[in-house]
């Protein structure tokens, strides 16, 4: 591993994520050392200047990380930092067996935590407020003197400057003057709002002369606010984690945050080309710590460029940046265009358009899709959710109210067998017209829709092979408004993947099981369309 990174980044403004520490404090992820591997590479390709990795010495895992790291790892952009505490109170820095496990850990950068709220030095450090001091300062000169370069966390540094403001600039100033490059101030509990950390921020920097950072947690739902606000008053490096992971509600989150500082202020904080990577980034790390990404999170979400009104259609229809506060293709996203019962023409023309389907300008055409697509949603349909059902709406309008076929349903039917071991048999039939051939299949299943599923699969499989590459990887019931509740209109969305691609396919009906026969029909269909398989004549 080369622990120097090769950014062409100067000095001047620091992105330090800390995903790998903070992030993994978040309730639901668990991260193993494969995972943080997989996560340092992603926010190295990123371009982030630092990634904090953990705290060696304080578990196996961690220490394990760094080790791996530094083999394993060639990082072209950020540096390896990490993280641990100041000395113990009574003790020097020199023969304190935490500050070696960070120097044993190989980083160049180490990260130190320090209390600068007087009541925490008391209440949970036991000491006094002089001897806190010369902790920090032991410590970060210590660091200094093997060649470390030495950030400071000053945590619970604005709940601890509202209670003894000169106590808490007293700590930046003794972990400045002991060699510290940044010192970070710390909104610990996310209780802190924009304009409160601005005139903070402004005053520490003006009365102790230091470089500051800032650390954002989210519980007000402020923390990427209040890490601009900091920049705003002056701090030159910002720490936060992807996709805002981090304990109880999160901390600043890194993609927005970059994304404002890059194309709002125009700072220079990634290196070239690296911001339209961002979405991917994002997406893929949401994948190793097992999470669905957010589909509305800022910048990255499938739906943070995504249209639905027919007023806002029409107005992007003329120019994009009409209703878009940037170009999505700069961070990597797209626009998409959502066609519901409130869309109108400009809707569904763009739509079209992006589907690769030629409208040709046809005005009666177009309308008469706004009035088909109003009248089934009318009936629960829904085609924002559901875009491989609309394409095949659009193409059955477009070929005069022909439908796609590749396949005719003869019959279906599914059964449940309750046994009297309180186990239960499903088992689907359907009976189907291909290429001029009857074919019936039969197949069991975990249930009804998965048994019909399957015997879809095994009837069309021998005439359409690239049906053996499709595979159902979510499955949504919701009941909607009827007149009692067992005869509610059920519908059913589905999503299928060819390995390469997913797509969603929605079907109503008054029941679960004809309402998922309807979405399987649409997925099996759209899927060989996609696959470039000619349909029958």
């Amino acid at each position: 591993m080369t622990e120097t990174a090769t950014s062409e980044l100067d000095d001047s403004f620091h992105v330090f994520d800390t995903t790998l520490r903070d992030g993994a404090q978040r309730e639901g992820i668990n991260l193993t050392v494969a995972d943080k591997l997989a996560i340092a590479r992603h926010l190295d390709d990123f371009g982030v200047g630092f990634i904090e990795g953990g705290w060696p010495g304080a578990n196996p895992r961690d220490t394990e990380f760094f080790a791996r790291a530094r083999q394993e790892i060639d990082f072209r952009h950020a540096r390896l930092v990490a993280f641990g505490a100041t000395r113990r109170a009574g003790a020097k820095a020199a023969d304190d067996p935490q500050v070696k496990a960070l120097l044993d850990s190989g980083a160049d950068v180490i990260t130190l935590v320090a209390k600068s709220h007087d009541r925490h030095v008391e209440l949970a450090l036991r000491t006094t407020l002089d001897e806190n001091l010369e902790m920090v300062r032991d410590t970060v000169a210590h660091l200094r003197e093997q060649g470390r370069r030495v950030f400071v966390d000053c945590e619970h540094f604005f709940d601890g400057y509202r209670a003894n403001p000169e106590y808490a600039k007293a700590v930046v100033r003794a972990a400045s003057e002991a060699g510290a490059d940044v010192v970070i101030l710390c909104d610990t509990n996310g209780g802190m709002l924009p304009a409160q950390v601005q005139a903070v921020v402004s005053t520490v920097l003006a009365d102790t002369g230091a470089r500051l950072g800032i650390h954002a947690q989210d519980d007000t739902g402020c923390a990427v606010a209040n890490t601009l606000a900091a920049v705003d008053a002056g701090a030159t490096h910002v720490q936060c984690t992807a996709n805002g992971y981090g304990e109880r509600v999160g901390n600043a989150n890194l993609f927005p945050v970059v994304a404002a500082l890059e194309l709002k202020y125009g700072k220079k904080v990634l290196p070239e080309g690296r911001l339209r990577e961002m979405t991917r980034i994002s997406h893929a790390i949401a994948e190793v710590v097992n999470l669905t990404p957010s589909t509305h999170q800022p910048y990255v979400g499938v739906s943070a460029f995504a249209h639905k009104a027919g007023l806002h259609a029409s107005a992007i229809k003329v120019d994009p940046d009409l209703y878009q506060h940037i170009d999505p293709e700069l961070v990597g996203n797209t626009m998409r265009m959502l066609v519901s019962d409130m869309a109108g023409r400009a809707s569904v023309e763009l739509k079209g358009k992006e589907l690769g389907i030629d409208l040709g300008g046809d005005r009666e055409l177009v309308g008469r899709v706004v009035e088909r697509v109003k009248e089934r949603e009318l009936k629960g349909y829904t085609y924002e959710a559901a875009d491989a059902s609309f394409e095949l709406l659009l193409r059955t309008e477009v070929q005069g109210g022909k439908p796609l076929r590749y396949f005719e349903v003869e019959s279906w039917r599914a059964i449940v067998e309750d046994r009297p071991d309180g186990t239960h048999a499903n088992e689907a039939t359907v009976k189907l017209w291909a290429k001029g051939e009857r074919i019936v299949a039969t197949a069991e299943g975990n249930g009804p829709v998965n048994a019909l599923d399957r015997a879809l699969r095994v009837g069309l499989e021998k005439i359409y092979p690239s049906l053996a590459k499709f595979d159902l990887v979510d499955y949504k019931v919701r009941i909607l408004e009827g007149v009692h509740g067992t005869e509610s209109t059920t519908r059913v969305l589905i999503s299928t993947t060819d390995g390469t691609g997913e797509w969603s396919t929605v079907g109503v009906a008054e029941n679960v099981i004809a309402a998922s026969w309807q979405a399987l029909e649409d997925a099996y269909t759209y899927g060989l369309l996609r696959a470039g398989v000619q349909p029958a004549e």
